[in-house]
Parts: structure tokens; C-alpha cells; sequence
């Protein structure tokens, strides 16, 4: 465990960035998942179709056929939603409920986390919109959705013209990361290391620094994986951006591994 990364942890100056890893771990459908449905709502067959485009353009198609993203949305709300799942038994969405973390940014519409803070007790403003900006309480966790939530159909980054939107960088949720990433590190769970949107996120960062005059000053972000990967690991330092990678090779178990040991070392050292 890295030392700077625990005191950060430990002086409740850590954002956690939470990706579709995350969710994966409760069995939730994948993008994959939703690929197949998105073609079987259009009557193509699912293989057929995901080699016509990226997951972005295939929910882009889907929505120009449809007119909306509303059945697809409604699909994606019950399959992340099910009754059968008790987030009472994840150990990873109970330690990120329990961590210090000084917000929690999140690129997941599903409610796993809220509830997970619901359920451990732990007090929070969800983030998804202006309105929430205004009305979030002072000094409380924030959980910021930042590609949308499924209270909102409208807010929802999924297809490619609102993703394009929001590779513009300059919304208020934006400005609001722009604004927190300057006094906190960041870690980023749950994300896959070659997914060039997340790869993106990790360059706009460093971009947020640069036009900082503060950029010497740079708290340190950090990723975490359990596959070891020496190409990102170079460009991804280039971006000020630390790999921090597990021997485990189940990545549920990995996860667990790292936060109970960041979580809990608070109590150990301090």
C-alpha cells in the first residue's frame, strides 16, 4: 500500500472514482449485456450487430430508431435494480460507504452506492444535476453521478451525442470536478485501464492541472488494477497518474484486498 496514498486517505483528502467494475462485482449486466439487448429490441442478431460500432454508437442508433432512450433506460433500470441483490453483502460497497473519502465521483447510473450508504448509515447529497449542487449540505459526502442517473432519463451519458457532449468539458459538473480535483488526490476503482474513455478522463485531469498555477503542487492520483500493464503504466505517469497493481488474480478479491487494507488503516496508524 502506498504510503501518500494512506495519508491522504487518512486526512480525508481522497476522491474515489467509481467505475462500472464496481457494479460488475454485484453480477450486474455488462455493456456487452446491454449490446445484446439494444439488438434484440431492433431485431438484429447480437453478434451481427456489436461489430457495426462501439457500444456509443449502437445506443446512438438505437435512440434515432426509437426516438428515445426510454424502453432501453427502463430495461437498464430493473436489470441494475433487482430485488435479489442485498448490498448488505458486499464488502467492497461497504467499505467505500465506510471509507474517508472526500467525495465519491461516479460514471454508473445504477443506486448501489447510495444504497450502500443508505444501509451503513453513513449521510450523503447525490449529485446529478445544478439543482443538487445547490441544495447539497455543507461538510456532507457528495456521490456526484458524473454520466447521468436513472432518476433522470435526461442526465444520462449513453449514447454517442451525449457523450460527445460531454467530452466538451465545460458543464457545471464539470467545473465542480475541475474545482475538487485542485485540493484532493484521486483514485479510480473499477475502470478498465484501455478503455480510452476513462483514459480520457485521466488526460483531462492532467489538462485541469496544467492550466493551474499551482500545477507543482499536485496531489497525486492513483488507479487501481490486478493486471499488470507496463504501456499504461509509462503513459499513465506521464499523466501524474500511478498504477497501484494487485497479485490477486480474481479482480473481486483484489478489490477487497485494497480497500479493507486502505479502509481500515486508519485505525491502525493513526
Amino acid at each position: 500500500m502506498n504510503d501518500e496514498l494512506l495519508r491522504s486517505h487518512r486526512a480525508g483528502k481522497l476522491m474515489l472514482f467509481v467505475g462500472a467494475g464496481v457494479s460488475a462485482n454485484l453480477g450486474l449486466p455488462t455493456w456487452s449485456e446491454l449490446i445484446e439487448r439494444i439488438a434484440q429490441d431492433l431485431g438484429y442478431d447480437p453478434k451481427i450487430f456489436s461489430t457495426y460500432g462501439t457500444p456509443l454508437a449502437l445506443a446512438e442508433y438505437y435512440k434515432r430508431k426509437k426516438g428515445t432512450l426510454g424502453p432501453l433506460r427502463s430495461w437498464m433500470d430493473r436489470e441494475w435494480d433487482k430485488p435479489s441483490t442485498d448490498i448488505s453483502k458486499s464488502e467492497i460497497h461497504r467499505l467505500i460507504a465506510l471509507g474517508r473519502f472526500s467525495r465519491i465521483y461516479t460514471t454508473n447510473y445504477d443506486r448501489w452506492l447510495e444504497m450502500a450508504h443508505d444501509k451503513f448509515d453513513v449521510p450523503y447529497d447525490k449529485i446529478a444535476k445544478v439543482a443538487d449542487l445547490v441544495s447539497a449540505t455543507e461538510g456532507r459526502r457528495q456521490i456526484v453521478k458524473f454520466h447521468g442517473d436513472f432518476d433522470d432519463e435526461t442526465s444520462i451519458v449513453l449514447d454517442e451525442t451525449s457523450y460527445f457532449q460531454r467530452l466538451n468539458y465545460d458543464s457545471p459538473l464539470d467545473i465542480k470536478l475541475s474545482n475538487d480535483v485542485l485540493g484532493n488526490s484521486v483514485l479510480f476503482i473499477g475502470y478498465s485501464i484501455s478503455d480510452i474513455n476513462i483514459r480520457l478522463l485521466f488526460y483531462r485531469l492532467t489538462e485541469m492541472w496544467g492550466r493551474s498555477v499551482l500545477s507543482s503542487a499536485r496531489p497525486k492520483s492513483y488507479v487501481f488494477t490486478n493486471k499488470p500493464n507496463p504501456v499504461a503504466q509509462e503513459v499513465l505517469g506521464q499523466w501524474g497518474i500511478e498504477m497501484i497493481v494487485s497479485e490477486e488474480d480474481d479482480p473481486k478479491k483484489a478489490l477487497t484486498d485494497f480497500l479493507q487494507e486502505l479502509v481500515t488503516s486508519r485505525d491502525l496508524n493513526g
